[in-house]
């Protein structure tokens, strides 16, 4: 399933496009927001693929909210105005839909997003390699193998994740956290925020719903994966 969001300060408009969201099986909305500062809010709760956002907006437009994003999701425009079609594709949009938006043309910007995920796992198990004890990822052109003991947390940034590591330099590599999630164990790893994925067996000190590495570094807990944190906490902490 592509999580998605709606984002358009028109009522009916982010109604509409909520039931759009709601015929394609593959889609699944996370959320109708009516601002980009509701959006926001989500999107820092939430591992969001896809937003389908208004561009004239009265808080900020979307046009700048996608330009303020430091990791973005694949974008689909809907607007009532054309004149920002080249600059929404300079944004990297996938599609650019003109309202009023037919169901058949919000059906095929859903397919293309489908089309590039697809192409884009693909790619990534391809650059990625587990076994139950340790990693291989293409690096710079190099294969590098990592032990998952020596992994203190992993990182997403951009279209890349940044693997930390006990006593050696990070490893960056093109995957995203989605799929190196999959790789790894799920007793020994878990994700905690949209961005961070920890090795549970190097977690020693939490926070005030932070997770504390070398006295210094806060790893964020976000609401959507506190519950299953906490459950991980009750059955190996006193």
């Amino acid at each position: 399933m592509i999580k998605c969001v709606a984002i358009d300060d028109e009522p009916l408009a982010v109604k509409k496009i909520a039931g759009y969201i709601g015929k394609i099986p593959f889609l699944e909305l996370v959320a109708e927001c009516r601002s980009a500062s509701e959006a926001m809010s989500v999107l820092s709760e939430n591992d969001v693929q896809l937003l389908f956002i208004d561009i004239n907006m009265p808080d900020i437009s979307g046009m700048d909210f996608v330009k303020s994003l430091a990791n973005k999701p694949y974008i689909v425009f809907t607007t009532a105005y054309s004149e920002y079609a080249v600059e929404g594709f300079q944004v990297e949009a996938v599609d650019y839909l003109l309202k009023p938006i037919s169901f058949s043309n919000f059906l095929k910007a859903a397919n293309k997003v489908k089309n590039l995920i697809d192409l884009s796992s693909t790619s990534q198990k391809e650059s990625l390699r587990a076994t139950a004890n340790h990693l291989f990822v293409k690096s710079e052109y190099k294969l590098i193998r990592i032990e998952l003991d020596d992994i203190k947390y992993i990182e997403s940034q951009h279209e890349y994740i940044k693997i930390h590591l006990i006593n050696s330099n990070p490893v960056m590599t093109q995957v995203s956290l989605k799929s190196i999630g999959e790789q790894l164990p799920s007793d020994r790893f878990m994700q905690v925020h949209r961005s961070f994925i920890v090795n549970l067996a190097r977690v020693s000190v939490v926070e005030r719903n932070r997770i504390v590495f070398d006295n210094k570094i806060y790893i964020p807990i976000s609401e959507q994966y506190k519950e299953k944190f906490q459950e991980y906490i009750d059955k190996n902490f006193v």
